[in-house]
């Protein structure tokens, strides 16, 4: 029998093949049943379930018949699990999360659907070898039909929707150039009916909402910038007075209501007290930092930082790249376990006498198992190798995308597909002229970069310049944000930051990218320019191409998304002399009113980055001063007591300087 045909029992990384089908159908059933659907995006959310339900009767078929899975059947069946498992995420994000705000984000959500649409009906394309499945007829026309209601279907953006959120925009627009928050010019019924079209019906509901769009503010303090933040702010004052007006002879039913919640909360704080005494001292680096609770698969990130792998899996499969802690991007996906960690939490139930269960696996079957599962990995590496070396462009394409999939999915399957001696391979395919191949090859070196030792191959396969050629003449979007990420990551490598830095094209490059690409391409952008100018003399080329007036524009345009990320290549810039000139140069004075609203609406790693460029504009620190509030200079001395250490110093010295820059009355 042929390699290619020879069923294969496991995959590191992925699960049998048998649970993999019954994932999919539970996932495809709890997406089919969803019946409460919420008031904003209903034609998307219809349309996606609608695909996934038709796709159900195969996934059922294939447990009942128990068919055998080729590799590339399983890889794309994987690809098809983490699809759905977006889906699920972000039918839930619109369902749980503010109304109000996904509402202004409408056209940011239409596209994340139409993605995962178009994914889907892509894996089917070029993954699923239907003809090879033994499944019946009216089965593979419902797959056939998915196909094309995919590749029929644009983006859908509910016109409602748009003139909603056009109404709520300008109701915000108008209060602030009217100075008026008390909304005096409001129309109370219009904005009743508005908000009543998206759910807000009752005062709980509005209470619900104004909690929902705070932990919002919350979290988009780090990427949306002071500017998202002031608006998801502006909404919550416009709640609360509609609220207010409306709600003001109709509260006694709603208190009652509250009143009826808080009893049953508080008799159920009242029960299994014995246990929560106990829980209560849980040492505190046993619980995950996402969920708050005892973690039961520890594994720790590229950071650093340690979370329990459901959460941070759950984290990861929404799209999110930081990590949640510190908000860095992370450099890698990798879940690394951390097994000192789950020793130590396992001591303490015995301890405390506090039942756990299936936090311990055999060991020798484990070891079995995996030892099964990479040589899987080999021998599909082997077979997919041969594919890129021999076969038809088509079958190139097709070979370049499975393993693109599987080097996303563990240390080991990046080790493993190196080792077999792809990467040269896929560096002559970044060459190719064809849209996907160039996709699929730029995107594979990408997902290997991040095993170090593979960073080294990819250099030594002269693959810098084909990737500098796509980030400038990428034939899409994904290819030239992708090419970057890779720069990026072989970056993190110091050698390389002298030798990619020296070349003339790179930073021209990703100036450009930072400037017209999409929110991951800036991010992108960003993230390779910062790893670059960690290595002094690149920073003057970055400087000189014109970065740091873009890096202003961003932090000003609400819709970049890349505060952090924008901040903290501003500040490493900063401690260059032509750095540090330019950021005098160009506008100023907007720059230090943005800075103190970061200071006072941005994330932790946001608020130190404001006090490292305040601090360099202190030279003129009478400009400084006049800009600051009694609450700016709070948080600099809260920053003081509780900061990381480095922001600690910083903060220190530009409080002093500021008040030596107060004493005297010349600058008042």
């Amino acid at each position: 029998m042929d390699r290619s045909f020879q069923p294969f029992p496991m995959f590191a990384g992925f699960p049998s093949t048998g649970s993999l089908i019954a994932s999919l159908i539970m996932i495809s059933e709890e997406i089919s049943s969803i019946s409460n659907l919420p008031p904003i995006q209903v034609k998307n959310i219809l349309s996606i379930t609608r695909r996934i339900r038709l796709l159900s009767p195969l996934f059922t078929e294939m447990q009942e018949l128990e068919i055998l899975l080729l590799p590339s059947a399983i890889l794309c069946f994987t690809e098809f699990l983490s699809l759905m498992t977006k889906a699920k995420l972000l039918i839930q994000g619109c369902t749980e999360s503010s109304y109000l705000w996904s509402l202004i984000q409408a056209e940011v959500l239409s596209k994340e659907f139409d993605a995962i649409v178009k994914d889907i009906s892509k894996a089917l394309d070029i993954l699923l070898p239907l003809q090879l499945i033994n499944i019946t007829i009216d089965i593979k026309e419902q797959v056939e039909l998915v196909c094309k209601l995919a590749k029929r279907v644009d983006l859908v953006v509910d016109p409602k929707e748009l003139e909603r959120r056009k109404e709520v925009l300008q109701i915000i627009t108008t209060s602030k150039e009217k100075n008026d928050k008390s909304y005096g010019f409001l129309d109370v019924k219009r904005a009743r009916e508005l908000l009543s079209s998206i759910g807000l019906r009752s005062s709980v509901d509005f209470a619900e909402e104004i909690s929902k769009l705070k932990a919002e503010a919350t979290s988009q303090g780090g990427t949306g910038g002071p500017i998202v933040v002031s608006r998801i702010n502006s909404l919550i004052s416009l709640l609360s007075y509609v609220r207010s007006m409306i709600f003001s002879f109709e509260d006694n039913e709603t208190t009652l209501l509250l009143k009826q919640i808080t009893a049953a909360e508080n008799l159920a704080a009242s029960t299994s007290s014995s246990t929560r005494a106990i829980l209560t001292d849980v040492p505190n680096e046993f619980r995950c930092p996402i969920s708050l609770k005892i973690m039961r698969e520890p594994v720790t990130v590229a950071t650093g930082y340690t979370y329990d792998r459901y959460s941070i899996s759950k984290w990861i499969n929404s799209g999110r790249r930081t990590c949640p802690k510190c908000g860095w991007k992370l450099t890698h996906m990798a879940l690394i376990p951390n097994y000192n960690l789950k020793s130590l939490i396992h001591q303490w139930h015995q301890d405390n006498n506090i039942p756990i269960n299936d936090l311990t696996t055999s060991s020798s079957g484990h070891n079995k198992r995996e030892d099964l599962g990479l040589n899987a990995i080999r021998l599909t590496s082997e077979f997919l190798l041969g594919k890129l070396a021999t076969a038809s462009p088509e079958m190139q394409c097709r070979a370049a995308y499975e393993i693109r999939l599987l080097a996303k999915s563990s240390m080991d399957n990046r080790k493993i597909i190196a080792e077999a001696g792809a990467i040269p391979f896929l560096v002559n395919l970044l060459s190719s002229h064809e849209p996907a191949m160039q996709e699929n090859a730029v995107t594979a070196l990408l997902n290997l970069s991040i095993h170090n030792d593979n960073k080294i191959l990819i250099m030594e396969a002269a693959a810098l310049q084909k990737l500098i050629f796509i980030l400038e003449y990428g034939k899409t979007m994904e290819a030239k944000e992708n090419a970057a990420a890779t720069i990026s990551s072989l970056s993190i490598i110091d050698d390389y930051k002298a030798s990619i830095g020296v070349q003339p094209r790179v930073v021209i490059a990703l100036i450009h990218l930072l400037r017209e690409g999409t929110t991951t391409g800036k991010r992108d952008a960003a993230t390779a320019l910062t790893n670059l100018s960690l290595y002094n003399p690149n920073q003057r080329t970055v400087v000189h191409e014109g970065a740091v007036p873009l890096l202003i524009n961003i932090l000003m345009d609400e819709k970049a998304g890349i505060t952090d990320d924008a901040l903290a290549l501003l500040a490493l810039l900063s401690g260059s002399s032509e750095g540090m000139g330019e950021i005098t140069r160009t506008r100023s004075k907007d720059l230090i009113t943005l800075l103190i609203d970061v200071l006072k609406l941005g994330s932790p790693k946001g608020k130190e980055n404001s006090v490292i460029l305040l601090l360099a504009l202190t030279k003129d620190g009478a400009e400084v001063v006049r800009h600051l509030d009694p609450q700016s200079f709070s948080l600099i001395r809260r920053l003081v007591a509780k900061g990381s250490s480095e922001a600690r110093e910083r903060a220190s010295l530009l409080l002093r300087l500021l008040i030596k820059c107060c004493s005297n009355p010349a600058n008042l």
